[in-house]
């Protein structure tokens, strides 16, 4: 029974792998039977031999994308899943502080991070205040929903044991929220790799030279489309590691947790 469903799941597994192959194969076919210039739609073979020529440029730049959208998506969890915490602990504080996470979060980052840069000396420090105020939003949110739906008849008994505020929340509301938390925390690395990138295109128009977004303005500029292709390209593998790595994370976290 086992062997008969193995080539199913081998399939699923490779499901994506596939199509994104069987997309590629479409794309160079169509480019090379139209005869497309290659400063309009390079195919994909010309963007992997781009990659590999110009990787020490493009290697650097990947290196600062990848560390602002990581060390970003580290403050805005710890951050979050804190003022979650506090805000949960408090009524009134939660009721004051989340309309102000509101209006952070609907506010578009496209025009907050140019006066970011603008304010912040300090380069990096402007870019992870950028990523932030993109990623917590999400981990703030699915905390807070984890953390206020525990169930009555668990909350009831723990008052009937007289249990604090803080043994509640540490025993009881915590644990609770594990799974939403790291929902949130799967929607918040995709988001930090966008806020690393939109900064980047903020702070490359003030001069900076960091980052694949800037790479990315300078192939434009240049009218070096392959360049810029094999940019999207690295950002793609980015997101894809970003969001494996917490997938597998919350795999083995959630191994107890029966839904």
């Amino acid at each position: 029974m086992k062997n008969s469903n193995l080539p199913i799941e081998i399939i699923l597994k490779f499901s994506s792998v596939m199509l994104i192959l069987t997309l590629m194969v479409f794309w160079e076919i169509c480019v090379r039977y139209y005869q497309i210039p290659q400063y309009i739609l390079p195919p994909p073979s010309f963007i992997i031999i781009t990659l590999i020529n110009d990787w020490p440029i493009l290697l650097p730049a990947m290196t600062n994308t990848l560390e602002v959208a990581f060390l970003g998506f580290l403050l805005a969890s710890t951050g979050g899943i804190f003022i979650a915490l506090v805000m949960s602990y408090s009524k009134i504080i939660q009721h004051s502080v989340l309309p102000l996470a509101i209006i952070l979060q609907v506010t578009p980052i496209v025009a907050i991070a140019p006066l970011i840069i603008i304010y912040v000396d300090n380069t990096k420090v402007a870019l992870l205040l950028c990523v932030w105020l993109v990623a917590f939003f999400p981990v703030l949110t699915n905390s807070i929903f984890g953390l206020n739906s525990v169930n009555a008849d668990l909350t009831d008994l723990f008052k009937l044991y007289k249990a604090s505020k803080f043994k509640t929340l540490i025993h009881l509301r915590i644990p609770n929220s594990i799974p939403s938390i790291i929902a949130g925390l799967k929607v918040s690395a995709g988001l930090s790799l966008i806020g690393a990138v939109v900064a980047e295109f903020a702070a490359g128009s003030g001069g900076s030279e960091s980052g694949l977004a800037f790479r990315i303005l300078e192939a434009g500029y240049r009218l070096n489309i392959p360049r810029m292709f094999a940019c999207l390209f690295l950002l793609a593998i980015i997101g894809v590691l970003f969001h494996k790595i917490i997938d597998i994370t919350s795999q083995r976290v959630l191994v107890k947790y029966k839904f």
